[in-house]
């Protein structure tokens, strides 16, 4: 019985020996093509993935701006990408913002497309809210503390959270005292 060989995935090589092909620009371009056919990623992102499978970082920089100026690697286009996915899982612009920091993309074009982006952010603190804790209001200030808590863990900012409650933002009028909180 034959065995079958397995066909290496683009981005499968490690060159723990320092071999010539670690700094072969075409295997480089190639495994950089080949994960950004799964999805788009950032320049620093897909830099960092690439080194860690033994290629060289200075031919890596050089094969990546390349890709760049032929617009096949865009950090404009995975933000964009990357906040419209995320907001639509129902997170917020702060927690969005703070995850495309971590990934190395520049801070003002986050803050540029963050801003630019068609998201109402109240409206998606509002479906969020509900979806987690059905349409009725909070009934008591420890359920409100709590959803509030989770819409922060979403990324969403104080005035949004706010917002998400209703015009008034409070908390149904015969719980306007917790006997907890009272001594």
């Amino acid at each position: 019985m034959a065995t079958r060989r397995r066909f290496p995935k683009p981005g499968d090589e490690t060159f723990a020996d320092g071999s010539e092909a670690a700094s072969d620009p075409s295997r480089i371009r190639s495994s950089a093509i080949g994960l950004l056919a799964r999805r788009e990623h950032s320049t620093g992102e897909l830099e960092r993935k690439l080194e860690s499978r033994g290629f060289d970082a200075e031919v890596t920089s050089e094969v990546l701006t390349e890709l760049a100026r032929k617009g096949l690697l865009s950090d404009e286009r995975y933000v964009t990408s990357f906040i419209t996915h995320h907001a639509a899982r129902g997170q917020g612009p702060m927690r969005i913002r703070s995850e495309l920091r971590e990934s190395g993309v520049a801070a003002e074009l986050v803050e540029r497309l963050l801003d630019a982006a068609d998201v109402d952010w109240v409206e998606a603190a509002r479906t969020v809210r509900r979806k987690k804790f059905s349409a009725s209001r909070p009934s008591s200030f420890a359920e409100r503390a709590k959803q509030s808590r989770f819409l922060q863990y979403r990324g969403f900012s104080q005035d949004q959270i706010r917002a998400a409650f209703g015009p008034d933002a409070g908390v149904d009028p015969e719980f306007a005292s917790d006997p907890d909180l009272d001594t």
